[in-house]
């Protein structure tokens, strides 16, 4: 019978042949989720470490002074209730 370290190399030599085609997919995959998880936790980090937050400027339009796009009806607006 086959030992456990001989079961795994034999499994991961089966898994290389199989999907020879999809390990750069599965890699590139992998590391776009790295760098995600990365991008996250130094954002969780700097907001732990009292950062101060972005203020985005930006304007108050007042409700029905507003531009609406070619075609739309003021029926298709949503109740403001």
């Amino acid at each position: 019978m086959f030992g456990l370290s001989e079961l795994a190399i034999l499994l991961i030599v089966v898994i290389a042949v199989i999907g020879a085609r999809k390990l750069p997919e599965l890699a590139r995959s992998a590391g776009k989720s790295a760098r995600i998880l990365k991008a996250e936790a130094r954002a969780a980090q700097d907001e732990e470490a009292g950062a101060e937050p972005r203020v985005v400027q930006g304007e108050i339009v007042p409700p029905g002074t507003g531009t609406s796009p070619p075609g739309a009806r003021a029926a298709d607006a949503p109740d403001p209730r």
